[in-house]
């Protein structure tokens, strides 16, 4: 569902007052209270969003997470404790979207939720533009899908648009706001290192099938995609 939301939290308080507070922004939510059963749930089907706390009985939210990302693509949006970038990074680097620091304002919880599901929209729409080719790593706009060679690379939704925003300004500079603002929905603030990570993980994973090197960084500037 296009519109559905998974909590996976174990603050029952939390869970009935979030899913009070989207619903009545329109969207259908589920809430599960430790990591086994929010895997579980969230294998067996499919949602827009997950909202996942790091703490939680069974399973921690990271296991959760890893197991998630061998099945599943599914936009996951982190519940950290507040200052722990630990947490974060750690997060980010297992393939989380985004993340949220503990407590949080239901209304940037949802700016950033609706942020994720406009880009699911964005990414579903046909565009006159079907691939990008560059040095045998090709993206398929239609397909949504990132290959090198004809083999398959598995991205997350971010991951993907992050290399779409590089891809289609190829050989020119594309600044940490910009990218973050595109991809995240949102401004960059300070100390924030969501667009790195996710950048960080695309470069490793393409770097699996490929010894050229596809992005760079400008220090203090932002990112290139080499064409060239």
């Amino acid at each position: 569902m296009s519109n559905s939301v998974l909590i996976i939290d174990d603050d029952q308080s939390l869970c009935e007052l979030l899913s009070e507070y989207l619903e009545s922004e329109q969207f259908s939510v589920l809430s599960r209270h430790d990591g086994e059963a929010g895997l579980a749930t969230a294998l067996e089907e499919d949602f827009a969003v997950i909202l996942l706390d790091v703490m939680l009985p069974k399973k921690d939210g990271f296991e959760v997470l890893k197991a998630l990302r061998i099945e599943k693509m599914t936009p996951v949006i982190m519940l950290t404790a507040k200052g722990d970038d630990f947490d974060r990074i750690f997060g980010l680097e297992l393939g989380a979207d985004d993340y949220i620091p503990k407590p949080f304002n239901h209304r940037e919880l949802l700016a950033r939720i609706k942020a994720i599901t406009r880009r699911i929209a964005h990414l579903t729409q046909t565009t006159k533009e079907q691939k990008m080719e560059f040095h045998g790593l090709v993206l398929d706009m239609a397909a949504r899908s990132v290959s090198f060679k004809d083999v398959s690379i598995s991205l997350t939704g971010t991951e993907y648009e992050v290399l779409y925003q590089l891809m289609k300004s190829a050989g020119e500079v594309v600044s940490k706001q910009a990218l973050c603002q595109s991809v995240l929905g949102r401004p960059l603030v300070p100390y924030d290192r969501s667009v790195d990570m996710h950048v960080s993980n695309v470069r490793k994973k393409l770097a699996q099938y490929s010894d050229h090197t596809f992005i760079k960084t400008l220090r203090g500037s932002g990112y290139i995609f080499l064409a060239a």
